[in-house]
């Protein structure tokens, strides 16, 4: 069963604190869901390498920029409603109400005992580390057209940062619950690597 905002419970590959929860429990390094896994990546993985090589193979921008952008849309239901739910428990969507109001929701599983037991350490990193390193290269990508004044690509990666960024958005507000939580949580971060620091120095004099 999915509770919408709850964090708590959420047991996955934390954003910030991994090296704590690494520590804290045993490692689960079978993949549960090789399928999802699979496409989790696939289709981000391959628009990217479309978009670096199609030059080379094809002529035509209109073939190449429909392919990419197909890759990019179904990339995006993938992750949106199927591989997030099932590596890391977590999902997010948007409901209309009767009096016509949007309503985003976002969810994570609440996990027992038994079913911590299960969760997969390697599908959760595959999960977080997909969902956050290819956002990062098409807004790389976006910069490059830019300033290469390559202008008829420039639709195309920010049709990938779009698409990519709204999951990892979504996502990361699933993982946190909302922005004052994502706002604690890096401070958090920060403090603990800085008095981390502090006491390697001192410990080091």
């Amino acid at each position: 069963m999915f509770q919408q905002d709850s964090n708590d419970d959420t047991e996955d590959v934390a954003l910030f604190d991994a090296e704590e929860e690494t520590a804290n429990r045993p490692k689960k390094s079978k993949i549960r869901h090789p399928v999802a896994s699979f496409f989790h990546l696939f289709f981000r993985v391959s628009a990217i390498v479309v978009y670096l090589l199609c030059e080379l193979f094809s002529s035509s921008f209109i073939a190449c920029m429909v392919t990419i952008i197909l890759l990019l849309s179904c990339d995006f239901w993938a992750v949106k409603n199927v591989t997030g739910r099932l590596m890391v428990g977590l999902r997010w969507w948007n409901h209309i109400d009767e009096d016509g109001k949007s309503h985003w929701v976002f969810e994570s599983r609440k996990v027992s005992p038994e079913e911590n037991k299960t969760i997969s350490e390697a599908e959760s990193r595959i999960f977080w580390l997909g969902l956050i390193a290819c956002p990062v290269l098409w807004v790389i990508f976006a910069f490059s057209a830019l300033f290469s004044f390559r202008m008829k690509w420039l639709a195309v990666v920010t049709m990938g940062v779009v698409l990519q960024g709204a999951n990892l958005y979504g996502y990361i507000r699933c993982k946190v619950g909302s922005r004052k939580n994502l706002t604690n949580m890096a401070t958090s971060y920060l403090g603990k690597q800085f008095l981390r620091q502090n006491t390697g120095d001192d410990q080091t004099s």
